[in-house]
C-alpha cells in the first residue's frame, strides 16, 4: 500500500498473556511519541487537606486509579475571547513546541489533542476516553466520549472546554491531559433498573445494623467525656467488613493495572501525518 510503513520481520504484536489478560495496544501512528501510564491512586490535593481525610474516602481512591493517563508532553497557555471560532481560542507554547499536540479545531473555546497513537481493545469493547479522574483544572472542563476501539481506524481527540473567558489556562508538560477506560460494549443495557421498598432488601438487617453503628458513632464523638484520641472515622467499607461481622472476599482496597510495554525496538519511524484539513490557529498569536 502506498505509503505504508514496512515492520520488521521478528517483531511481534502483543496479544493477552494467556491467563485470564486482555490485550490493549496503542499503535504509534505518528513521529510523536506517546507517553501512557497506569493513573496513580494519588492526588496532590486529597493529599493536602488536614490529616489528608480524603484519602478514607475508599471509592475516590478506586476511582483514581480507574485507567490510564495519557501524557502533555508540552507546556501551553490556552487563553478564549468567548467567542465561537477557531481563532476565539489562542495557544501559546511555553519556549519551542516540537509537536503542538493541542490546537483549536472546533471553536467554542475547545482545545483539542491530537493523540498520536491508534488504540487498539479486544473484540466488543469500547473506550472511554475522559478527563483524569478527580482531578480538577480551573478554568477548563474535559469533555467525555466513547470510542468503538475494536474496530476503527480512526484516531480520535482529547477535548478540554475552557469556562473562563480572557483568561490564561495552563496545561504543563507532565500533566495527565486524558483518561482511557476501557468497558464492554452493550453491558450497560443489560440492566434493568427497578425500584423496591427497603422491607424487600435481602439484607435490610445488616443496612439498619450500619445505620445504627454510623448514627452512635458520630453521636459518641460529640458527646462530653469523649476520647479525643479514639478513632476518628470508621473502617468498614474500607476493610471490606459489615456492621454484623463477615468480610467480602472480592472486596479491593488498590488496583493494579499494568503498564503499556515499550515499543519494541527496531519498530520503523510512522511516516509523516497528514493534515486534518483545516488551517491551524497561529500558535503565540494574541
Amino acid at each position: 500500500m502506498p505509503g505504508q510503513t514496512e515492520m520488521p520481520e521478528n517483531l511481534e504484536l502483543p496479544e493477552g498473556s494467556g491467563d485470564d489478560s486482555l490485550p490493549l495496544i496503542a499503535y504509534r501512528v505518528s513521529r510523536t511519541h506517546l507517553d501512557i501510564t497506569a493513573a496513580p491512586i494519588r492526588r496532590e490535593w486529597m493529599d493536602a487537606t488536614s490529616e489528608r481525610f480524603v484519602n478514607r474516602c475508599l471509592p475516590l481512591l478506586i476511582a483514581n486509579q480507574s485507567g490510564w493517563w495519557l501524557i502533555n508532553s508540552e507546556t501551553f497557555v490556552a487563553r478564549w475571547d468567548g467567542g465561537d471560532n477557531v481563532s476565539s481560542l489562542h495557544i501559546e507554547y511555553e519556549g519551542v513546541a516540537r509537536h503542538h499536540e493541542a490546537s483549536s479545531h472546533f471553536g467554542y473555546g475547545i482545545v483539542t489533542w491530537r493523540v498520536p497513537a491508534l488504540i487498539r481493545t479486544p473484540p466488543g469493547w469500547n473506550l472511554l476516553v475522559r478527563g483524569p479522574a478527580n482531578l480538577s483544572k480551573d478554568g477548563a472542563w474535559p469533555l467525555e466520549g466513547v470510542v468503538e476501539t475494536d474496530w476503527a481506524v480512526a484516531t480520535f481527540t482529547m477535548n478540554w472546554k475552557l469556562t473562563r473567558p480572557d483568561a490564561d489556562i495552563e496545561f504543563r508538560a507532565g500533566e495527565p491531559f486524558a483518561m482511557i477506560v476501557p468497558q464492554r460494549r452493550g453491558d450497560l443495557e443489560l440492566f434493568e433498573p427497578t425500584r423496591v421498598p427497603m422491607e424487600a432488601m435481602p439484607e435490610e438487617s445488616a443496612y439498619r445494623a450500619w445505620t445504627a453503628s454510623r448514627f452512635d458513632f458520630l453521636v459518641g464523638r460529640e458527646l462530653p467525656g469523649a476520647d479525643p484520641n479514639g478513632p476518628q472515622w470508621q473502617r468498614d467499607y474500607m476493610a471490606g467488613t459489615a456492621p454484623e461481622g463477615g468480610r467480602f472476599p472480592e472486596h479491593q482496597r488498590r488496583l493494579r493495572l499494568r503498564e503499556f510495554t515499550p515499543e519494541p525496538v527496531g519498530a520503523a519511524e510512522p511516516p509523516p501525518a497528514p493534515s486534518c484539513g483545516r488551517p491551524p490557529v497561529p500558535h503565540g498569536d494574541r
